[in-house]
């Protein structure tokens, strides 16, 4: 990976691009630690303290802490994601929507990316007024006028918008997917605080340091894992058939369908992370029950600590695995254009058996992803139950999002320069 980053910026093109990539990092963490007008934000960081076992802890995290903090760039990223995965899920859902993106052409891209950013300023909206209601609830605003309340909406709309366009401009001028370099540099950015609370834990005696050097190896081959089923996929070979046309014989030659084990990345943790946590959520604003009382019992058993929300947690992982693999792998459709093309699987006959053979294998490789997503996802918190009392942070799905986007930006980088190796050839 080092010599991968020397080697591309010893060239003129790639390294214009790195330091622009760079450029737009900086300005993120910037905005990250610029506050709204008219927020108390030492009362708002104690609040939301409390608040780390619910949803709230979560977009503090993909946002880099700066949720926690009320700053210009607060809401993060998180509304662009959740309108492409809408966007994605109404395409299987509405005919007009799927239509667009096949058959649509770059028109269609087009089209279906200015619904996309609509959608983000419209969830935007909805998550700036949400957080500003449990601010005024939780009194934490220093103005609690209707001209505070318009200019603390409109700036965070207004944040997360400048962050679409910040990763869309890395995507064009830059290295690698801009979205994913945003949610890399906030994730990053609380390795600082991470250490210092291991440190803190370590001199007053609540962590013992044998406990925090097998945690660092534990993250350590979490991160071989990770970068072990990244690259690992199912090769199922494809037999070509010989075509004669006109004098030229076409075909026959053996290629293979890619399956790779983990096709839907990481979204399954996250959808999976956001419901299991919503009774948390919930309990967290209502009034504290009473010891020995049913309410009291059953927060306990919610609680993102208790062993029943790992359970509930691991099943939503396969679950939303399962759902995702679905939506982006068609056997039926991959089965009909092997037989457009003239290909088939040796040993199945084209049609029905070849798509019964590809969804069965997608299965098997789906299940095995699923669960290693889990087992990433619940080690993590295993290693916080254990060690009662100190709150490391450290989450599997932020090291997925670590160690992938890290790959992806390498991976392109050498694209990139196998490109231009090509194209100085041919000029």
């Amino acid at each position: 990976m080092i010599q991968t980053i020397r080697k591309a910026w010893g060239i003129p093109e790639l390294r214009k691009k790195i330091m622009f990539t760079l450029m737009i990092l900086v300005i993120y963490r910037l905005g990250s630690a610029i506050p709204v007008p008219y927020v108390d934000t030492g009362m708002l960081r104690t609040y939301l303290d409390g608040m780390g076992t619910t949803i709230l802890g979560l977009y503090d995290v993909m946002s880099g802490g700066a949720f926690s903090q009320a700053t210009v760039f607060a809401l993060g990223i998180q509304p662009y994601i959740n309108s492409s995965i809408i966007i994605q899920l109404l395409t299987v859902a509405i005919p007009a929507l799927e239509r667009m993106q096949r058959e649509g052409g770059e028109e269609g891209k087009k089209k279906l990316q200015s619904i996309t950013r609509y959608s983000t300023v419209a969830i935007a909206l909805l998550q700036a007024f949400g957080y500003y209601a449990i601010m005024k609830q939780a009194q934490i605003l220093l103005n609690p006028s209707v001209w505070a309340a318009m200019v603390i909406i409109i700036s965070f709309v207004a944040g997360s918008s400048f962050l679409m366009w910040l990763g869309e401009q890395c995507n064009e001028f830059g290295v690698g997917n801009g979205i994913s370099m945003i949610l890399f540099a906030g994730i990053i950015a609380r390795i600082p605080n991470m250490i210092s609370t291991v440190q803190r834990a370590i001199i007053s005696g609540a962590m013992h340091w044998a406990w925090a050097a097998l945690i660092v190896v534990g993250v350590l081959l979490l991160v071989v894992l990770i970068v072990f089923v990244h690259d690992a996929e199912r090769r199922i070979p494809v037999q070509y058939a010989k075509r004669q046309v006109g004098r030229k014989m076409y075909g026959g030659q053996t290629s293979s369908l890619p399956m790779k084990v983990n096709m839907s990345g990481v979204l399954p943790v996250i959808f999976a992370q956001s419901i299991a946590t919503i009774p948390a959520t919930i309990g967290a604003f209502l009034p504290p029950p009473d010891e020995g009382t049913f309410a009291y019992s059953l927060l306990n058993a919610i609680d993102t600590k208790s062993f029943f929300y790992l359970v509930i947690y691991f099943v939503l992982i396969i679950g939303f695995s399962y759902f995702y693999a679905t939506i982006q792998f068609n056997p039926v459709e991959i089965s009909n254009n092997l037989k457009r093309n003239g290909g088939f699987i040796p040993g199945f006959r084209p049609g029905r058996p070849t798509s019964d053979f590809i969804a069965r294998v997608l299965s098997k490789i789906t299940l095995f992803g699923a669960i290693y997503l889990g087992v990433v996802a619940i080690l993590p918190l295993l290693a916080d139950k254990f060690n009662q009392g100190v709150n490391i942070g450290i989450g599997g799905t932020s090291i997925i999002i670590v160690v992938g986007v890290a790959l992806e930006t390498v991976q392109a980088l050498e694209n990139q320069m196998v490109m231009r190796q090509y194209k100085g050839f041919l000029e």
